[in-house]
């Protein structure tokens, strides 16, 4: 059947099952929105600024194991889609942008809005394409959702200029797998080095199991938590890997890093065999590499990403593959050799010394009953949601105080931005989150500062019915940045007290939402309830004004090694 490009994109989206997608219109997708205005596949959600578009897209991705789809126009459309791009891409979340472009015989000849796209996103999507041919689209759409969540995931962008949807072509469903001669990563793990791995393992008298982002992505939480028991190892999760253990469970020891727990950091340098799963070895996680290596550990690392293994640090059994895949391999290799009488070392007297660390109590904080602790905000919100709810968080000291005191029980459950450290993501998240999990209780922690980069989309919640709670922590300070003046740079507090701030209860209720201003302690957990119980179906901006002066412990400063401490302001 013959059709314009427009209306064979959209038949290729639905193809692909895709049910929402986020997006603004221009000139240059005009076609598109017209083809989208004809067909009810899948919902178009518009927002407020094309960057929410790409957030919300991220975190639909992010808390369901399907694929965000986002459309933006040319020129800046989509160069305000590149923040949400890049951060997407830090953190491997499998996505598909479709950007508008002039028209082919325009490109390169300064069109009104028109910018090289492709050679704008390059750096930070895995894959992009610029269509410039109508009979390519069909194929090109199906390639970039198979590249999108294929082996290292990713976000593809695929540039489409006006005059290519509006060409006419012959659309034909899909008939086979995509298939693609120069893009073929490896799933299965090497059969020896996995051997070799449980092997180490078993031998370990001091193992500890480090995983990230990686975990959640691979859907591995199951398989990681029969691993644990099999060998009786501690484990520590990096911000991305929050969930994929239970936050109580006895062999879970926090999570690693500058801003971990003082057991998971020390067990994390003076362990003897470390398995890593997933993860990046990132500067916020190890922190100073020569630190990091001054202590003999032999160091497995399964990632999907070649690229990721030995690049900050040197591993000694490198496993490229699919996590999944590879841990139903290791195990299966550990079950063998416990059979044939190899036997784990005990492991008695390194749980021993996890429990000296673990009394430091490193996360303790004086409360009040004058001021109101932003520690004591998120473990109420824990506890009024029975810990079942989808967080999502901007970034900054609400988003350590939130990974820190909200325990995590199940993966994808924590939307944040861990690798590029974006703030203004939380509400956008939080759309994207309702829209792939329209039943669930969806909370956004965030801050004065941050809530305030993408506000706007307050609007987009009101038109579309979509009811968050936004738990704002509101100290009148770039929190972060104020801490590390204060330690770093003398308390010179350059630029980093909000002033001029608005109402935030007016504000909301301007944009058609409830609005609540909590200053006492003993208003927090009534406040939390009223959201979450009397206003349920509501969207509710809860503006809680915390002490100004708190500061996110334990904290490891830049430069300086994982066992260098700083467990509170004595310490400074």
């Amino acid at each position: 059947m013959e059709m314009n490009g427009a209306d064979i994109l959209v038949h290729c989206l639905a193809e692909q099952g895709v049910e929402h997608v986020f997006g603004y219109p221009g000139g240059a997708v005009l076609y598109i929105y017209d083809a989208i205005f004809k067909q009810d596949k899948f919902e178009h959600i518009l927002v407020r600024h094309e960057q929410a578009a790409v957030h919300a897209a991220d975190a639909y991705s992010r808390s369901s194991k399907k694929i965000g789809v986002c459309i933006v126009t040319s020129g800046p459309g989509a160069t305000n889609a590149v923040t949400g791009i890049a951060t997407a891409y830090m953190d491997s979340i499998p996505m598909v942008i479709i950007s508008g472009q002039v028209s082919t015989e325009a490109i390169g000849e300064d069109a009104f809005q028109e910018c090289d796209t492709i050679g704008i996103t390059r750096p930070c999507v895995k894959h992009n394409f610029l269509v410039r041919d109508v009979k390519n689209l069909a194929e090109t759409v199906r390639k970039a959702f198979y590249i999108a969540q294929t082996g290292r995931p990713g976000p593809v962008l695929i540039d489409i200029p006006k005059n290519v949807s509006a060409a006419k072509h012959k659309y034909s469903p899909a008939k086979s797998e995509v298939v693609m001669r120069s893009y073929s990563p490896v799933v299965k793990g090497h059969q020896g080095q996995i051997k070799k791995a449980a092997q180490m393992l078993l031998a370990a008298e001091r193992p500890i199991i480090y995983t990230g982002g990686g975990i959640v992505l691979s859907n591995s939480s199951d398989k990681l938590r029969d691993l644990l028991r099999s060998i009786g190892a501690p484990c520590v999760n990096t911000l991305m890997g929050l969930g994929s253990v239970a936050f109580d469970d006895q062999q879970y020891l926090g999570m690693p890093g500058m801003h971990g727990t003082y057991e998971a950091n020390f067990a994390m340098h003076h362990c003897d065999v470390m398995l890593a799963i997933g993860t990046r070895f990132d500067d916020r996680v190890i922190g100073n590499i020569k630190h990091f290596s001054q202590n003999a550990r032999k160091i497995i690392h399964i990632d999907i990403d070649p690229s990721s293994i030995s690049k900050r640090v040197r591993v000694d059994v490198p496993i490229v593959g699919d996590v999944n895949d590879s841990l139903v391999d290791l195990m299966d290799n550990i079950e063998q050799l416990k059979l044939s009488g190899v036997k784990q070392a005990s492991l008695k007297k390194w749980w021993d010394q996890i429990g000296i660390w673990k009394e430091k109590n490193c996360k303790r904080y004086l409360n009040s009953e004058e001021v109101i602790k932003p520690q004591y905000v998120i473990e109420s919100l824990w506890k009024i949601t029975n810990g079942n709810a989808f967080i999502t968080s901007d970034v900054g000291q609400h988003q350590m105080w939130t990974a820190q005191y909200y325990g995590f029980s199940e993966p994808r459950r924590w939307i944040n931005s861990g690798g590029l450290g974006t703030m203004g993501v939380g509400l956008p998240y939080a759309m994207g989150v309702q829209k792939a999990n329209p039943k669930a209780d969806i909370a956004v922690v965030t801050g004065e500062a941050s809530i305030q980069m993408n506000i706007q989309e307050l609007s987009t919640c009101f038109q579309y019915n979509l009811t968050p709670k936004i738990i704002c922590l509101n100290n009148r300070f770039l929190g972060m940045v104020r801490q590390w003046q204060q330690i770093d740079y003398g308390s010179r507090y350059s630029q980093s007290y909000m002033e001029s701030l608005p109402d935030f209860v007016k504000l909301s209720e301007s944009y058609g939402h409830v609005g609540i201003r909590i200053e006492k302690p003993s208003d927090v957990e009534p406040a939390l309830k009223e959201a979450f119980s009397k206003h349920k179906n509501r969207l509710v901006f809860m503006d809680f004004i915390t002490d100004r002066t708190e500061n996110v412990w334990p904290m490891v400063k830049a430069g300086r090694g994982l066992t260098e401490m700083l467990l509170g302001s004595e310490d400074l």
